[in-house]
């Protein structure tokens, strides 16, 4: 009898850890491999939304570039130089998305006296990269981005980086790890720990509910990608930022929820501010409150002696 409820006990055992790692394997996947927007549809949503004006993108000045990225794959970028100024903003679009969606961006930051930067993040729109990483190598490829946007402007010239969602993250983890080389930083509904905020996903959205899952599936992106989720970690990075940052999120965000902005917010030592939108989803503040969103960027750049408006 013992015996028979040894074996029995081994075969549920078998069968679990065999459930277990498949989940895991199959958790690690959808994170490397997360299915990304067709480039069509968000053009024809931007354009549809009015976000995104064909015939300015047309015909403003611009240069393409290509920048190297210290993970062996290239990243292709976009100076757009509406104006005769070097007051320049770089913006990092969240997951799943290309640089189409950071026009709407580049056009809030023409009006308020800056050109700028948009860029694909690895694995999405034109640049290479065979996996997405959350962070964790997305700041590197910010660093050289950077790098490559000071040596066109000058080392005097204002140099602002806006990033929103997982581009929020990839912008705190860029400036909380490598010398500063931007004088702010604004962050849209940004995560503050990627292990919480993955737990925070299954618990809302699939029937897996504990921990367990999560640690397999770091046991496989460790091995297949080099890293684990506790190595994304902005609510660390803030701790070491010290130039300004503006935090931005909306209340009805439930996706990645307003409170990490708060603890990110509340992290952050020195200049900073925050604001919190009553309407808005995930990554939607502007989309929902643009005229509002802008007046709060211009009097941050107006309290932090950014612009004389």
């Amino acid at each position: 009898m013992k015996r028979r409820f040894l074996y029995i006990t081994g075969i549920i055992g078998s069968i679990y850890t065999a459930i277990l790692t498949l989940l895991g394997y199959h958790a690690a996947n959808r994170l490397m491999f997360m299915k990304l927007k067709d480039h069509d549809l968000i053009v024809r949503r931007e354009i549809i939304a009015k976000r995104f004006d064909e015939h300015w993108y047309e015909t403003v000045r611009k240069e393409d570039f290509w920048v190297n990225s210290p993970n062996e794959y290239r990243l292709r970028a976009v100076f757009l130089q509406p104006l005769e100024t070097t007051r320049t903003m770089i913006i990092c679009h969240g997951v799943t998305e290309n640089k189409i969606n950071s026009i709407k961006y580049a056009r809030l930051f023409e009006r308020l006296g800056f050109n700028s930067v948009i860029y694909d993040h690895r694995r999405h729109g034109d640049s290479g990269g065979k996996t997405t990483s959350f962070g964790f190598y997305e700041k590197v490829d910010l660093h050289a981005i950077v790098s490559a946007v000071r040596n066109r402007i000058g080392s005097r010239a204002l140099l602002g980086i806006h990033g929103e969602s997982m581009g929020a993250a990839t912008t705190i983890l860029y400036a909380g790890e490598f010398e500063e080389d931007a004088d702010f930083y604004i962050a849209d509904c940004p995560f503050s720990d990627f292990s919480k905020q993955i737990l925070h996903i299954l618990r809302t959205s699939t029937p897996f509910r504990t921990s367990m899952t999560l640690r397999v599936a770091n046991l496989f992106l460790k091995i297949r990608d080099g890293y684990t989720t506790s190595l994304i970690s902005p609510r660390e990075a803030i701790q070491n930022i010290k130039k300004p940052m503006l935090f931005i999120h909306s209340m009805e965000d439930r996706f990645i929820l307003p409170e990490m902005t708060k603890e990110l917010y509340d992290l952050k030592e020195g200049k900073k501010m925050l604001r919190l939108f009553d309407k808005g989803a995930h990554a939607m503040s502007f989309n929902e409150n643009p005229e509002e969103y802008e007046q709060e960027v211009l009097r941050f750049l107006h309290h932090f002696g950014f612009t004389d408006a």
